[in-house]
């Protein structure tokens, strides 16, 4: 795995490549992301965008969406799949916050992860985009190209924002995560189109697909030897009579 400085490099090569990298959800505040990230489960942002103006002018606060018929916010978020299960998290997530924080979204990663739904990956969305947190998201983007570029080394999205955190200064943590989302969805695709990334010379993976293969020299083919051979390498010697 790469060293600090090595990671940092590579993700200013990448910063440049991606100018434009931020989420691509659409909020105006903590609850509106914090719901959006929910529904972005198994779903594009572009779907989840089509949904959310919807849902948030029904239900634009955490007390109306807590306090709305199941049914109703069924139908408006069965578009993104699951929706069972994700009205299950909304109304879930809203209802822990009207209980435990008067409605408001708490500011660290402990109280977040105890909402309904809300694992690490969505509570670094939106602390690092909606409430000016240090947050490093690992999403399957993230791990995918951390990992072939060297700048991890896992497969658990845990221990990937741990490696990543300790290689950068949180000031970097979100913009990182953002531009190895983008080069993730435009790039380094599950089949990666390595000629268009800029990092290609620092990336462990491109290095392995240049290594040259070491001719190895086959083995010597067995001697083969008759029957009639091997029963007399077997015999012992006859002895000659003095």
């Amino acid at each position: 795995m790469k060293t600090p400085v090595q990671v940092q490099a590579v993700i200013a090569v990448l910063g440049r490549q991606h100018p434009d990298a931020d989420t691509e959800l659409r909020f105006t505040n903590a609850f509106e992301l914090l719901a959006a990230t929910i529904l972005s489960a198994q779903s594009t942002d572009a779907g989840v965008n089509q949904v959310t103006p919807v849902l948030f002018a029904a239900y634009p606060t955490p007390e109306a969406l807590a306090a709305a018929p199941t049914e109703d916010v069924e139908r408006i978020v069965h578009a993104t799949g699951f929706f069972r299960q994700k009205t299950k998290s909304l109304q879930g997530m809203a209802r822990a916050l009207v209980a435990r924080h008067a409605g408001a979204v708490p500011r660290t990663m402990e109280a977040l992860v105890r909402l309904p739904g809300v694992g690490r990956k969505t509570a670094n969305v939106v602390l690092g985009h909606a409430l000016g947190v240090p947050g490093l998201p690992v999403d399957r983007h993230v791990l995918r190209v951390a990992n072939r570029l060297g700048i991890a080394a896992s497969d658990d999205p845990a221990r990937v924002e741990q490696q990543l955190s300790g290689a950068l200064p949180p000031g970097l943590w979100t913009r990182a995560s953002d531009t190895l989302i983008f080069h993730g969805r435009r790039v380094c695709k599950p089949a990666p189109d390595c000629e268009r990334c800029a990092a290609n010379a620092l990336c462990d993976h491109r290095r392995a697909a240049d290594r040259p293969c070491v001719a190895r020299t086959p083995p010597a083919p067995a001697r083969r030897t008759s029957a009639g051979a091997a029963a007399r390498k077997r015999a012992p010697a006859a002895k000659t009579p003095r």
